[in-house]
């Protein structure tokens, strides 16, 4: 356990509407951030008149500059005369000021209070600067906010944090964006005074916000301590994964001190070397493992100092084992991949497959069918680019299939490309119903939807399906006795994301 505070920052657009906000956050969080900002100011007074605070609850007040992330165009004086209202200060128990508010001006009204600073155009240059103006406020608590685009933008302000602890002050640090969302999980753990949530998922006040809920229940983020391990997938987008949520699962079925993250990494080779590589690693973080998904699968090779001989016979690693510094690659997906579809289909022995993509996913899934005596095709999208797998792996190489050309002389179609996959692409098919007929089975990797277009197309086919939750929880199993040397408990772990899929 560590002495962090998780607190939900709630909005609304009238007074009512807030206090029933209020009222459904104090039973999540330690903290209630009141938006001030985002309620009209012809609001406030019926608010102070209907709210009643709560004993269990602390409650941080915040009325704050459009520029700095305000919900509503606020001048310097409306601010300065809101902070001096004697009703705020009985409501609220903390007080959130920009550097333009003055503490003095407000002694006697406030007995606590948070200076912060927000940077929505990124990780100032000055942010050490910054840090040391505000803590000359002599405010209790700093706050520091910036936005980043990839995962190596968040060593300044963890660095902060770890200089704020030697100073022993108080610090609350954020990474704002996706990338930065570790930064909300494992700072409580780290020392960070406290963590912002959102009440709901889609109800986020900054990007990144996690929800209360997966906070205290999938990472347990208050459970969290120095010693924790920490393992977390690496992709270009970790938005819509459900590996955190079946490996936290499993973490606590088991009891372990580890928690799985979403780490959104642009440049692999940065984070390895700054983040990651115990010689050139710019901040302590205890990484124990990682779940390797797109584009990572082959570039993550490079970094390896041992290959597992399965992984490098496919040329993709998917999970990495940190051990006494040293990185240790697995390809999980193989075998992930072929257990679904032997259940299914049978004996694979001569069947012929369809491949369509020619990625680090592809790769695993070729290994596996050649190895099972299945005779393959891939369809690339750059046949060049893709000219390798022939050599490597024995197969045919086609272009990616027109929207005329019938795949009905394969028994079976797997489509391994992210076409489908919730988000900007969640309303594409690699191939029709009308390509389909004839086709015996079609397995789509993507399990975000899990009925992607490919997978309504087929059934309108007539064929067959299987969908990519089967291998991901296949897959996902084996890397927990990578990890762990323990079963990943399937029923609890299919029961949550099946869940959140639906």
């Amino acid at each position: 356990m560590n002495k962090g505070k998780v607190c939900v920052s709630v909005s609304a657009e009238n007074a009512q509407d807030l206090i029933t906000l209020i009222r459904r956050a104090e039973s999540l969080a330690d903290v209630v951030e009141i938006r001030f900002d985002a309620l009209p100011v012809a609001e406030h007074e019926d608010f102070f008149k209907s709210f009643e605070k709560s004993t269990k609850t602390k409650y941080l007040a915040t009325f704050r500059a459009l520029e700095q992330g305000g919900l509503n165009s606020l001048t310097r004086a409306q601010r300065e005369e809101f902070w001096k209202r004697s009703r705020v200060a009985e409501s609220c128990d903390w007080a959130d000021l920009e550097e333009d508010i003055s503490i003095d001006s407000l002694r006697g009204v406030w007995g606590a209070t948070i200076k912060s600073s927000h940077d929505f155009g990124g990780v100032p240059a000055d942010l050490f600067e910054i840090y040391e103006r505000l803590a000359a406020t002599n405010c209790d608590v700093i706050k520091l906010a910036v936005n980043v685009g990839d995962i190596t933008e968040c060593i300044p302000i963890w660095k902060l944090l770890e200089h704020a602890r030697a100073e022993n002050r108080k610090l609350i640090p954020i990474a704002m964006g996706e990338s930065g969302k570790w930064t909300r999980i494992i700072g409580l753990a780290n020392d960070a005074f406290l963590t912002y949530a959102s009440l709901d998922s889609g109800s986020e006040t900054a990007p990144g916000q996690v929800s209360a809920d997966d906070l205290t229940n999938v990472y347990r983020t208050q459970e969290l301590d120095s010693q924790t391990q920490i393992y977390g997938i690496l992709g270009s987008n970790t938005s819509v994964s459900m590996s955190p949520y079946i490996h936290n699962t499993a973490f606590r079925f088991h009891g372990l001190n580890s928690v799985f993250l979403p780490l959104q990494v642009l440049d692999l080779d940065a984070f390895i070397k700054r983040m990651v590589k115990h010689q050139t690693r710019e901040i302590e973080l205890k990484f124990c493992g990682f779940s390797v998904t797109i584009p990572h699968k082959q570039d993550i090779l490079r970094h390896l100092d041992v290959i597992d001989e399965t992984a490098k016979s496919i040329g993709a690693v998917n999970t990495v084992k940190i051990v006494d510094g040293k990185l240790y690659g697995y390809n999980t997906d193989a075998a992930g991949f072929i257990a679904p579809l032997a259940d299914v289909y049978g004996d694979l022995n001569g069947a012929k497959v369809a491949v369509l993509g020619s990625g680090g996913a592809s790769r695993a899934c070729i290994y596996a069918l050649k190895s099972q005596g299945a005779e393959v095709t891939v369809f690339a999208r750059s046949v060049a680019a893709a000219e390798s797998l022939t050599k490597e792996f024995d197969v045919s190489l086609r272009p990616f299939p027109d929207a005329e050309e019938s795949l009905g002389a394969f028994d079976i179609v797997v489509n391994s490309t992210p076409l489908g996959m919730k988000g900007k692409a969640e309303s594409e098919t690699p191939v029709t119903a009308k390509q389909l007929v004839g086709v015996k089975l079609v397995y789509d990797l993507v399990y975000i939807p899990e009925e992607t277009k490919l997978i309504k197309e087929a059934k309108a086919a007539g064929t067959a399906t299987i969908g990519g939750l089967e291998m991901l929880l296949a897959q996902a199993a084996e890397q927990q006795r990578i990890w762990t040397g323990r079963q990943m408990p399937e029923d609890e772990v299919r029961r949550i994301v099946t869940d959140r899929i639906c």
